[in-house]
């Protein structure tokens, strides 16, 4: 018995090991960006990653507060435009895609089967092929240059769908059949019963959500043609030229843009595993 059990212990202590070196290959980025965020961008081109970089001396706040004057304070009015997309975007996205995977996983319907089937199609289409498409419905629709057409071919997401219907199928009928019995109407039960039962995978969608409006490039890049529009990937993506680059400015406003994502995640973070975990059980 103390054989097996110094063999698990042991076992134990190789796990950790093994799981703390994976999490500090995961920190390093983020430990070179912070500090290379607080000395001249120069640096880390010129030496890269390197012993003479990874040590925290001669650091400046100077780097950080030129964020705010930077080209007049653009810095700020992407910053503003990126949590303004965010927000009306993952929110939307929640709210439109929980009603339909409810929808798909709750209520027998004609045609439910093949509604569910589109939207796993659409899951697997590649956004390039639907670029040129959605370009000219914007044009049609005279939305370039707005926020609408960044949000609006997207504010269904097949994923979020296909999640909230997974999900919506593990929660027992019974919750619903209470509701129906206590006079609520099909929209109280999904509000007042059903939403509260699925807020592991609204917290989970919320995180990815949030992360995908956040990190969005490309759609935005043909969707946006002013400055005082662009997003802050477009932004700080500017600040590289053929004729120079900032890279005080760049380095500094990459730290400053993994903030927001950050404090999403902490935010929802309890509820995170348990909606990805539960979100796959059924089929």
């Amino acid at each position: 018995m103390r054989t097996l059990h110094t063999a698990d212990t042991t076992a134990n202590i190789l796990t950790s090991i093994f799981f703390l070196v994976i999490c500090l290959a995961f920190l390093f980025p983020i430990y070179s960006l912070l500090l290379a965020s607080f000395r001249p961008g120069r640096d880390l081109m010129r030496f890269g990653i390197t012993a003479k970089t990874l040590i925290p001396k001669d650091l400046t706040l100077k780097y950080l507060a030129s964020l705010l004057t930077a080209r007049a304070g653009a810095y700020t009015v992407w910053y503003r435009n990126s949590l303004i997309l965010v927000v009306l975007q993952t929110g939307l996205s929640l709210f439109l895609s929980s009603l339909v995977g409810y929808g798909l996983g709750v209520y027998d319907f004609k045609g439910r089967k093949l509604l569910f089937s589109l939207v796993l199609l659409v899951l697997v289409v590649p956004i390039q092929i639907l670029i040129l498409p959605l370009y000219n419905l914007l044009i049609i629709f005279k939305s370039m240059n707005t926020f609408r057409g960044i949000i609006a071919p997207f504010i269904v997401s097949p994923f979020a769908v296909f999640f909230f219907r997974q999900y919506a199928i593990g929660i027992p009928t019974d919750f619903i059949d209470a509701g129906r019995i206590d006079g609520l109407s099909e929209g109280g039960i999904f509000f007042r019963i059903m939403s509260p039962l699925m807020r592991p995978a609204f917290g989970a969608m919320a995180i990815l959500g949030a992360l995908q409006s956040w990190n969005n490039f490309l759609w935005p890049l043909i969707v946006l043609q002013t400055g005082n529009m662009f997003t802050l990937p477009i932004g700080l993506a500017s600040l590289l030229s053929p004729y120079g680059n900032n890279y005080d400015v760049l380095i500094s406003g990459s730290l400053m843009a993994t903030l927001p994502i950050i404090i999403i995640f902490f935010l929802f973070q309890k509820y995170f595993i348990a909606g990805l975990t539960a979100g796959g059980i059924k089929a």
